[in-house]
């Protein structure tokens, strides 16, 4: 078989088996610009929807809790394009919806837990210095 046979045998088989690897690449770059056009209809939406103060406010709580602000995100989102949102939101309609976001979020309990045995062992009334 000459190099040529391989090559053709070797792209019937690739057709066969879903392309291979070429169009591993093709799905993951269709994908990202799939995403990168989800984020950019996002940002539009919620810069028609929120003013400058919300949008502020929603830019530091994403540096502060992402999940969050990607909760809030989603419902601002969900709710206006159902049609209640009249408007922009301004800061006081911003804090209530980020209330009822609060309630929808599971709470977390962070416990601290102390280990006082290790300032047990170590005591600074023993006299090991051999002065």
């Amino acid at each position: 078989m000459s190099d040529g046979d391989l090559d053709e045998l070797r792209a019937k088989r690739m057709a066969q088996f879903g392309g291979g690897g070429g169009s591993d690449a093709e799905k993951q770059q269709a994908q990202q610009e799939q995403m990168r056009a989800q984020e950019e209809m996002k940002h539009s939406i919620l810069s028609q929807v929120l003013d400058q103060q919300a949008r502020a406010r929603l830019n530091t709580l994403k540096v502060s809790k992402p999940e969050k602000a990607q909760m809030f995100e989603n419902m601002v989102i969900r709710m206006a394009q159902m049609g209640q949102v009249r408007g922009k939101l301004d800061d006081a309609q911003f804090v209530s919806i980020l209330e009822s976001v609060n309630a929808q979020m599971p709470q977390s309990k962070s416990t601290v837990k102390y280990d006082r045995r290790r300032a047990a062992i170590d005591s600074d009334d023993d006299e090991d210095y051999g002065c």
